[in-house]
C-alpha cells in the first residue's frame, strides 16, 4: 500500500512538472530578458534600414554629402590649418567642436579631414576667405543616439520596473515566497534553527516540563504512539504571566527532541495588504513540512488569534480573521503521522483567543507557565548562577524568600545586576550586600541619594514609614517587613518599607486583606498621630487600600453590600488583571458608602494602634532619621522592647480550620447493624 502511494505521487509529480514545463518555458520565465534582446534587436534593424546620413534630414550637412563618397581622416588642428593654406581644401564645415574639411576633387580619392576645433580661433574665418574657400555649418547631433536615448531608454526603464512589480505581486497573489517589496515572504521572519537548550536550563517549571515531556517522547520515536493508535497533539498552548519561560520552554523541548525549530511572532503575520498574512502562514507550514520532523513556535499568538466575535457587529479586523482562518485550515489540514510536525504557541492573554483554535485537533491542550514558588527560585537562581563568581557566605534560600512573586526573568535580572554591582564596586566576588541592593533595585527602583530632601520632610518620611513598619509587625496576617529605609528610590518614592513574604499566596482570606488595608493606613495615620498634619505621601497608599475594600465587595463577595453578588468581571489575569464592571447606580452609592465607612473604621483602629505603640515609633524614627536603613529584625526588636506583641512564624491559613473544628461534634464510629449510628448522625 505504501508503495503504491509512493508510486502515485511520483506520477503527480511528474505530471506536475510537465504541466509547469508547459506554462513554463523560456520566454515565461525572463520577460524582462527577452525586451532587451527585442530592443537590440530594433535598434540595429533601424539603423540598417535609416542609415546616418539618411536620417539626417538637415540640410547643413548635404554640403558635404554633395561631394559623395569620401575617405574619411581624422587629423590635428594645425594639419587641417596647413591643408587650408596650402589651397588642397575644397569646402569647410564648422561645427560646435569640431571641423570638418573636404580635399579639391582631383585625380584623387576625395578625402573629409575631421579635426577638433580650437576655440577661440580668429584666424580660420579670413584664412578660409583669404584662400576663396567656401565653408559653412554642420550639425553634430546624433539622430539615433537621441531616439536611443530620449525614447527607447526611459520605455525600457519603465517596462523594467514594471515587470519587476509584476512578477513580485504574482507571487505573493501565488502564495510565495516574493510580494511587492517582499512583504509577502515570511523566509526573512521566521528563524530557523537546532537549539542547543534542554530541559535542565528550564528550571522551576517542574509540571510544565512533563506536560511536553510526551511530545519529545513523539518526535523521538514517533512509531511508539503510531503503532498504538495514538494521537499526538497538534498544537500546546503555552500561557502565563510575562517572563515566565513560555519561549524558553518551547526551545527546550526542540532542544531535548534535537529537531528544527521554526519561531515567528504573531504580529509578524500581521500587514497593511490584504492577503499577506495567510500567505505568510501557507509559506510557515510548508517550511516546517519541508524539514519534518520540526516545531513551530508562534509567540505571542493572541496578536492573530482575537476572537472574531470581539469585533461588533460590524466585523472586526479583515486581514487578521484572514490569517487566523488560514491558521485554522492548515492545523487541519497537515497530518503529524506522516510528517511529524508540532504547533506550539505562547501568549499571556489566553482569554482573548478564539474558540476555534483552542478546540481539540488544533491546539489540544493548554500548559501553564507560572510564575515559580520557593523551590522553583532555588533552581532558577542555581541555574543562572553558574557563571557567577560567589561569596562563601551567599545564601541562596534567604535571596529565595526575598524574591516571591517574581518571574523566572526578574530573577537572572537581579542575578546579573547584582554582579553588575560588585564590578561597579571593584570586588572579586558577589556578595550577599549586592544581592540585597539588586532585589530592592527590582522591587522599589534605584536608589537615589543625591536627591536632596529638606530636614523637615525627612522627618515626615521616617514617621511615615515607621507607622508602616509597626502596623505590619503587630497586624496579624500581615507580610513581615524586610527593610525599611527613608533613602529615595524609584521615580516618586521618598522612602519604602519593604514587606517580602517567603512564599507565594495563591489565595488570601478575609483578615489578610483587612491586615494590608491596615498596613497602608499606617503611614498617613503616623504623619497625624506624631506630627499632627496629614501630607500628600500617602496618596498611592490611600488608592490601594481604596481598591483592596472595592474587590473585596465587588468580586470577592466579602461584605453585606452586595452578598454573594460579583459586581466586576476579572480579565487578563496574567497582565494585572482588569475589571468590568456591571451594577446600577443604586449599587455604587452604597458601595462608595462601604467603602468610605470601613476605610474610616480601619484607620480609627490604625490610629490606637500607633497610640499605644508610640514609644517603639519614636524610637524606629529616630533610628532611621541617624541610619537612614533599619533592617526587619531590628524593628521587631524595637516593638518587642517597648511591650509591643509582633505576630512570628504564624500558620494564617490554619486558624480558621482549626476552630471550625472544634465547633463540629466528634462522632465516633461504631459497628454497623446500630441505629443509633443512624440516629446520632
Amino acid at each position: 500500500m505504501a508503495k503504491k502511494q509512493q508510486n502515485n505521487n511520483l506520477n503527480n509529480n511528474n505530471n506536475n512538472s510537465g504541466n509547469n514545463g508547459n506554462g513554463n518555458n523560456f520566454f515565461n520565465n525572463n520577460p524582462l530578458l527577452i525586451f532587451v534582446i527585442f530592443s537590440i534587436v530594433t535598434i540595429f534593424a533601424f539603423k540598417a534600414i535609416f542609415p546616418e546620413q539618411q536620417m539626417g534630414g538637415d540640410s547643413s550637412n548635404s554640403n558635404i554629402q554633395a561631394f559623395g563618397q569620401t575617405s574619411n581622416k581624422t587629423v590635428p588642428y594645425s594639419d587641417l590649418k596647413a591643408l587650408i593654406s596650402s589651397g588642397k581644401i575644397e569646402y569647410v564645415g564648422i561645427g560646435n567642436t569640431q571641423i570638418k574639411a573636404v580635399s579639391k576633387i582631383g585625380t584623387g580619392q576625395v578625402t573629409t579631414f575631421t579635426a577638433r576645433r580650437v576655440i577661440p580661433d580668429d584666424t580660420l574665418i579670413p584664412e578660409l576667405e583669404k584662400n576663396s574657400i567656401s565653408y559653412g555649418g554642420i550639425n553634430e547631433e546624433n539622430v539615433l543616439a537621441d531616439i536611443l536615448f530620449g525614447w527607447v531608454l526611459p520605455i525600457f526603464i519603465f517596462f523594467a520596473i514594471w515587470m519587476f512589480i509584476a512578477k513580485r505581486m504574482q507571487k505573493s497573489m501565488g502564495g510565495g515566497s516574493g510580494g511587492i517589496l517582499g512583504i509577502g515572504s515570511s523566509k526573512k521572519m521566521i528563524n530557523s534553527e537546532k537549539p542547543n537548550v534542554t530541559f535542565d536550563d528550564m528550571a522551576g517549571n517542574k509540571e510544565a516540563k512533563e506536560e511536553v515531556q510526551e511530545i519529545v517522547d513523539f518526535l523521538k520515536s514517533p512509531d511508539r504512539y503510531v503503532r498504538l493508535g495514538a494521537q499526538i497533539p497538534k498544537g500546546v498552548l503555552l500561557v502565563g504571566p510575562p517572563g515566565t519561560g513560555k519561549t524558553l520552554l518551547a526551545k527546550a523541548v526542540a532542544g531535548e527532541a534535537n529537531v528544527e525549530f521554526l519561531s515567528v511572532s504573531g504580529s509578524a503575520f500581521i500587514e497593511m495588504f490584504v492577503g499577506v498574512g495567510a500567505s505568510r502562514v501557507r509559506d510557515l507550514f510548508e517550511q516546517a513540512k519541508k524539514v519534518a520532523p520540526a516545531i513551530i513556535f508562534i509567540d505571542e499568538i493572541d496578536a492573530i488569534g482575537k476572537s472574531r466575535a470581539s469585533g461588533g457587529p460590524m466585523g472586526g479586523n479583515d486581514e487578521r480573521e484572514q490569517t487566523l482562518n488560514q491558521l485554522l485550515a492548515e492545523m487541519d489540514g497537515f497530518s503529524t503521522d506522516a510528517a511529524p510536525v508540532i504547533v506550539l504557541a505562547a501568549t499571556n492573554r489566553p482569554e482573548v483567543l478564539d474558540p476555534a483554535l483552542l478546540r481539540p485537533g488544533r491546539f489540544d491542550r493548554q500548559v501553564l507557565v507560572d510564575k515559580p514558588d520557593y523551590e522553583g527560585r532555588i533552581e532558577i537562581l542555581n541555574v543562572h548562577i553558574k557563571e557567577v563568581k560567589l561569596g562563601k557566605n551567599v545564601d541562596l534560600k534567604e535571596i529565595a524568600k526575598m524574591t516571591a512573586g517574581l518571574a523566572g526573568a526578574d530573577l537572572a535580572n537581579i542575578i546579573n545586576e547584582a554582579a553588575l554591582l560588585a564590578g561597579r564596586a571593584s570586588k572579586d566576588q558577589v556578595d550577599p550586600s549586592d544581592f540585597k541592593e539588586a532585589v530592592e533595585r527590582q522591587i522599589a527602583g534605584l536608589e537615589k541619594k543625591s536627591k536632596r530632601i529638606s530636614p523637615k520632610e525627612r522627618r515626615i518620611v521616617a514617621y511615615h514609614e515607621s507607622g508602616h513598619a509597626l502596623i505590619a509587625e503587630i497586624t496579624k496576617g500581615a507580610n513581615k517587613v524586610n527593610k525599611v529605609s527613608i533613602v529615595p528610590r524609584g521615580l516618586a518614592a521618598l522612602g519604602y518599607t519593604l514587606n517580602t513574604p517567603e512564599e507565594n499566596k495563591y489565595l488570601m482570606q478575609k483578615h489578610e486583606l483587612i491586615a494590608e488595608v491596615d498596613v497602608l493606613l499606617g503611614g498617613r495615620a503616623a504623619e497625624e498621630v506624631f506630627i499632627g498634619e496629614i501630607s500628600t505621601g500617602a496618596g498611592n497608599d490611600l488608592e490601594r487600600a481604596t481598591g483592596i475594600i472595592k474587590s473585596m465587595a465587588t468580586i470577592y463577595g466579602m461584605s453585606d453590600i452586595a452578598g454573594l453578588m460579583v459586581l466586576e468581571k476579572r480579565s487578563n489575569q496574567f497582565l494585572g488583571g482588569q475589571t468590568q464592571k456591571d451594577f446600577s447606580d443604586a449599587m455604587a452609592k452604597d458601595l462608595d458608602d462601604h467603602t468610605k465607612n470601613l476605610l474610616n473604621e480601619r484607620y480609627e483602629i490604625v490610629l490606637q494602634k500607633l497610640r499605644d505603640n508610640s514609644p517603639a515609633i519614636e524610637k524606629m524614627t529616630a533610628e532611621l532619621l541617624e541610619i537612614e536603613v533599619i533592617i526587619g529584625e531590628r524593628v521587631r526588636e524595637i516593638i518587642t522592647e517597648f511591650g509591643g506583641k509582633v505576630f512570628v512564624d504564624e500558620d494564617l491559613h490554619s486558624d480558621a480550620i482549626i476552630e471550625t473544628a472544634k465547633k463540629e461534634p466528634i462522632i465516633e464510629e461504631t459497628p454497623s447493624n446500630s441505629d443509633e449510628t443512624t440516629e446520632n448522625k
